[in-house]
């Protein structure tokens, strides 16, 4: 079953992207996922989302890490490509470039692809808790030769995510 995000946000999604099953047919720490409308050789890139509260020591940086260690349990070379802290004390973000290389489907043996995923990590205080801290990962993964391409679309994207008060627009 797809995770739920520790607060509730709101954004928009680039035109054209649709929405799409999260990845293992629901099985997996994705609470949102999005599909461009046009592959590049075989794949789709996507927009995926997911977070999870922050003890009160954990930085970005350590999740940004942890998640880099993760992604290297199923993909091969790895490469943290750039990484940038910004925001402030009390807003905090990170983004973070990966370049690596996955199987390109899970039936098709050896084959593999090469891919960049550009993540975005939010720190946002809770809610219903304000002394909790919540993570939220905005991540983009596309194709080498897509990534460029859709990138401006994900940086719209991001500029739209924003916690949904309820109010209504």
């Amino acid at each position: 079953m797809p995770t739920t995000l520790p607060v509730p946000i709101e954004f928009r999604l680039p035109e054209g992207w649709r929405l799409a099953a999260p990845p293992d047919g629901g099985a997996s720490d994705v609470a949102f996922a999005a599909v461009h409308p046009q592959a590049d050789a075989g794949f789709s890139a996507n927009i995926t989302i997911d977070g999870g509260f922050l003890k009160d020591t954990v930085t970005l940086v350590e999740v940004a890490d942890a998640s880099v260690e993760r992604l290297r349990e199923v993909a091969e070379s790895v490469l943290v490509v750039h990484r940038h802290e910004a925001g402030s004390a009390d807003a905090p973000a990170l983004t973070q470039r990966l370049n690596f290389s996955a199987a390109a489907d899970a039936t098709a043996g050896d084959a593999r692809r090469n891919l960049v995923q550009s993540q975005v990590y939010l720190a946002v205080l809770d809610t219903e808790d304000p002394h909790r801290r919540a993570m939220i990962r905005l991540a983009l993964t596309a194709t080498e030769a897509q990534h460029d391409g859709v990138l401006g679309e994900f940086q719209d994207f991001v500029r739209t995510v924003r916690p949904d008060t309820g109010a209504g627009v």
